[in-house]
């Protein structure tokens, strides 16, 4: 997941993915322009967080609470 350290969205990504007691890789591109650069050109956007689970780009926190309404994030977590 590619976040910044106070993004009200980035918390409540943390916050599901905690709550699914999964673990995951935070990229902070916080003052790290090269790490944002590869965010952009991974996911086409330029908002944090970006989610990639696995290699599958979920998109942001309301992406991928969209999915766990759906009860799609489960089978994708699984998979990962």
């Amino acid at each position: 997941m590619y976040a910044t350290a106070f993004c009200p969205y980035c918390v409540r990504a943390r916050h599901l993915l905690e709550q699914k007691g999964v673990t995951w890789e935070e990229i902070s591109i916080d003052n790290d322009r090269e790490r944002f650069q590869e965010m952009t050109r991974r996911s086409n956007r330029v908002t944090v967080p970006q989610i990639f689970i696995g290699e599958v780009h979920v998109g942001g926190y309301d992406d991928m609470a969209a999915l766990e309404r759906a009860g799609k994030l489960d089978p994708l977590l699984a998979h990962a």
